[in-house]
């Protein structure tokens, strides 16, 4: 009897251990963009933009059911035209831009840079994936492996402002930190 019981409150505290090695919501939201569940997507959800009246009524498009309407919204193009850009349907730099991409092309473009960068980081996971047990349990190790390469924010803003560099979007300094 006494065995069982000990047998049996070992067997209650593997469980209990396993149990708090549980990940609940400690992985960060952000690195999952695509939602999992069955719910709504909230970042689908775009407001329509506000009805206004043309000012020549004959300049408005043809009703088409299913086809696109004037409220709906354009995220990309208005954002775009927020920075101050043109929206380009058909691809292309626009010519007011020329001086900016050739100034960010002077050293030299590859054309593939998306798909060579993709590859580069893929091996990079692979060759950091984390301990036997990391991926057993399929743990996320995406910030252990590039820890090497990330920027510790607090001691580069006061590095900058050792240096004298104001810093006018950072939190104010504290009042041990003058």
């Amino acid at each position: 009897m006494q065995a069982a019981r000990g047998v049996l409150m070992v067997a209650m505290a593997a469980v209990l251990t396993l149990a708090a090695c549980g990940r609940g919501d400690k992985a960060p939201s952000l690195m999952n963009v695509r939602s999992t569940s069955q719910g709504p997507d909230e970042f689908a959800i775009l407001p329509p933009k506000p009805l206004t009246l043309p000012t020549d009524l004959a300049a408005l498009p043809e009703p088409t059911p299913g086809g696109p309407n004037l409220t709906d919204p354009t995220p990309e193009a208005d954002a775009i035209a927020a920075l101050g850009g043109t929206l380009r349907p058909a691809g292309g730099v626009p010519a007011s831009d020329g001086g900016l991409t050739s100034y960010a092309a002077r050293f030299g473009i590859a054309s593939d840079i998306r798909q060579t960068l993709a590859g580069e980081d893929l091996e990079w996971r692979r060759d950091n994936n984390g301990r036997i047990l990391e991926r057993l349990l399929n743990v996320n190790v995406y910030y252990k492996a590039y820890a090497d390469m990330s920027l510790d924010q607090q001691a580069e803003l006061w590095r900058w402002r050792q240096a004298g560099v104001r810093t006018p979007s950072a939190p104010p300094p504290k009042p041990d930190e003058k």
